[in-house]
């Protein structure tokens, strides 16, 4: 039986009453003392189930990407002192892509804690593994809370599930001590939070400034829309697209909002930013009216003058939190709206009616930046001339034609999720993941874990570094145990070639710790140890021969692509450049000519 059914129970049980109220159907846990009774209430129950893993840094990652894709949020369980601590990478994770998972800790016995005794506060610690979790990460969730009385326990968990969904969602916490655990409670008597209302952002005048948004865009000349991962975030992908198709101006992207439009879209253009393409770049250079929506944009996507982005346009930004807003740092913003994704698109297209877009200035304004996509191909056909390695530029050209509208891609971080980004033809309906605003190594793998857990049936594709993949490479254990349809690719150009590149261009290439004094293992002898399908591909005949049954192979796999030690990210922006001016620079003139608007 489960104990849902019982008035009295243990806090522990009462735990996954609540989980499994909110639709969570797996706990991402590492075993440890002051979680065993946690843990152990998942022995009463059918309708969830935990999943163990190798490190805590690797369950919330996992947590958090099971929130990115699945309909229901993460959670994650783990022990007090270096467990708690151990998942503070991935709730950054969480944190900074306004991700909602909820992470709870054991912490110990309360007649243990140090601020128990009025003349011990000054003693580091009593018991063992005592930290106190909640403090460390209160400026990395939404709500970090030590519970203090166990009839808080249900105002509690659900005061944090609706605050980690309302307005910018993200990530919070719970620190429950153990003898909490073993308690029994009354359900129906605990103390109550009134309700999981999400709250939306109001603002004053919003109708007023709908109608002078339509009438600044119909008296532009070069629109253009951006797109970040506010749309996802808010569930308005189809709004978005909706919008699109009725604007139909120039759109980009930024890379957390890559997957919300099909590649094929023909009024897309590409993604924006430092490591953009440059035919988005100059379509955001060159606009007179922009209305970004849901992309904060941080200087990954301005550059790191943020005054020199856009300088033309008439800038709209749509933001959900409204210190994105007042942010500055030199950008412009002529209408800031504090609201989300969808209830802005929402508005505009209400007022479709009132929008002039049949004008032969827009047209010509298209068709321009569609030239300059034609004219700046990421893909460059001597690329596939090279013969000892593989270009990562055709590796990910040729992979994104042969997955499905229904794969998900997850991307570490590095070189090659730059490479990755630059080139990936997304079909609408895949989804493409990474930890965009942490950005940490390790992320991609253990994601991939959480990712299909959340989709069930769905084929993921993981994509790593060599270097990054051995951040949580201990994860291959948890991968065969569950026998997932993961394909883990590893680029390896034994080193970290972001800052290779780094490194040649302002140290003189001196490669003191990503050539010198760093090394990777033998991945196929590691792979097969771990009882998982090993391939490689070393060359572009690899890629023709190989990819196939890679993609085919539909259990655990790992497939390392062998990559040109000094391969470059092309183009990419130049200390003290604006973004329409990407290294290599072209031509002075051909510049000037791009910027001639």
């Amino acid at each position: 039986m489960n104990s849902v059914t019982k008035k009295n129970k243990l806090v522990s049980d009462y735990i996954l009453d609540f989980l499994v109220s909110k639709g969570v159907k797996h706990v991402f846990i590492l075993q440890g003392g002051a979680i065993a009774f946690l843990v152990d209430a998942f022995s009463r129950r059918k309708d969830i189930k935990y999943i163990s893993v190798a490190h805590e840094q690797s369950a919330a990652m996992m947590a958090d990407a099971y929130s990115r894709v699945g309909p229901n949020f993460g959670a994650t369980m783990s022990t007090s002192g270096p467990g708690a601590t151990n998942l503070i990478t991935g709730i950054c994770c969480s944190w900074f892509d306004s991700i909602p998972v909820l992470h709870i800790t054991g912490q110990v016995n309360t007649y243990e804690q140090r601020n128990s005794y009025k003349t011990l506060k000054q003693v580091r610690q009593i018991g063992f593994q005592e930290t106190e979790i909640s403090k460390i990460t209160e400026s990395i969730t939404k709500f970090s809370k030590k519970i203090n009385n166990p009839n808080n326990i249900k105002h509690d968990l659900h005061k944090s599930y609706a605050i980690s969904q309302e307005g910018r969602q993200g990530p919070v916490l719970i620190d429950i001590p153990m003898n909490f655990q073993t308690l029994k409670i009354n359900s129906l008597k605990l103390k109550n939070q009134n309700s999981d209302k999400k709250v939306q952002s109001i603002n004053k005048n919003y109708n007023a400034k709908i109608i002078k948004i339509i009438n600044k865009f119909n008296s532009s000349l070069r629109p253009a829309l951006i797109i970040g991962g506010g749309v996802r975030n808010s569930k308005s992908v189809k709004e978005t697209n909706n919008l699109i198709n009725l604007l139909k101006i120039p759109t980009v992207t930024t890379w957390t909002g890559l997957d919300c439009v099909d590649s094929k879209n023909k009024y897309l253009i590409g993604p924006i930013g430092v490591y953009g393409l440059r035919s988005a770049n100059f379509t955001i250079q060159n606009a007179d009216f922009i209305i970004s929506i849901g992309a904060r944009l941080d200087t990954r996507v301005t550059g790191g003058m943020p005054n020199t982005f856009a300088q033309k346009a008439y800038k709209v930004v749509i933001d959900i939190d409204e210190a994105e807003l007042l942010k500055k740092r030199g950008l412009v913003i002529n209408i800031p709206i504090n609201s989300n994704a969808k209830n802005f698109t929402k508005k505009l297209l209400i007022n479709k009616n009132k929008f002039i877009t049949n004008n032969v200035n827009k047209k010509n304004w298209l068709e321009k930046c569609k030239k300059w996509k034609i004219s700046y191909p990421i893909v460059s056909q001597d690329y596939y001339k090279l013969k000892k390695y593989v270009n990562p530029y055709v590796f990910f050209n040729e992979l994104s034609k042969k997955l499905s509208k229904k794969d998900i891609i997850v991307s570490d971080t590095g070189a090659h999720l730059t490479w990755f980004m630059q080139t990936f033809q997304v079909k609408l309906g895949q989804r493409v993941l990474s930890a965009f605003g942490n950005s940490p190594m390790g992320y991609a793998f253990p994601a991939s874990i959480g990712a299909s857990l959340a989709s069930k049936s769905k084929n993921i594709y993981s994509i790593n570094g060599e270097g990054s993949f051995q951040i949580n490479i201990q994860e291959l254990q948890t991968l065969k145990y569950l026998n997932l349809p993961i394909t883990v690719f590893v680029l390896n150009n034994k080193g970290y070639g972001i800052i290779k590149q780094f490194q040649t261009l302002y140290l003189n290439s001196r490669f003191e710790g990503t050539t010198k004094g760093y090394s990777s293992p033998n991945f196929e002898k590691i792979t097969k140890a771990y009882g998982i399908k090993y391939f490689q591909i070393k060359n572009h005949d690899d890629i023709e021969n190989k990819l196939d049954n890679v993609i085919k192979f539909n259990k655990p796999c790992l497939c390392e692509i062998m990559i040109k030690p000094d391969q470059k990210i092309i183009p990419k922006l130049a200390f003290g450049n604006s973004i329409d001016d990407l290294s290599p620079l072209l031509n002075r003139e051909e510049h000037k000519l791009n910027m001639s608007n």
